[in-house]
């Protein structure tokens, strides 16, 4: 499955704080995959939201330690069974410190 990573910000340590930015894109509406998302996210003691796009796909925004998301960006690529995940767009951030918890947003 193709992926696409934009230039991430500089300066992060593997445990240092960061922020990601992911757009599924493919079967994601109707299986799980929020859910999915959400229940990986709160283990991992991410912080952030998932939500459906209008258009179609998921998008994802978490904080946490760099190392734990990108293990979460590795689950996010394969998704729950069901699902057919057929692009990943995903970008690296300066963390908002705006969350306090991982929910499960409205489309938008």
């Amino acid at each position: 499955m193709p992926h696409r990573e934009t230039a991430q910000s500089g300066g992060h340590g593997a445990g240092e704080p960061a922020a990601l930015t992911v757009t599924v894109i493919g079967g994601v509406q109707g299986v799980g995959y929020r859910a999915f998302t959400h229940d990986h996210a709160r283990r991992l003691g991410l912080v952030g939201y998932v939500m459906n796009l209008r258009a179609g796909g998921v998008r994802v925004y978490a904080e946490g330690p760099r190392q734990t998301l990108e293990r979460f960006l590795e689950i996010l690529r394969r998704g729950p069974s069901g699902s057919r995940v057929q692009d990943v767009w995903s970008s690296w951030g300066v963390v908002s410190g705006e969350h306090e918890r991982f929910a499960i947003k409205p489309t938008m």
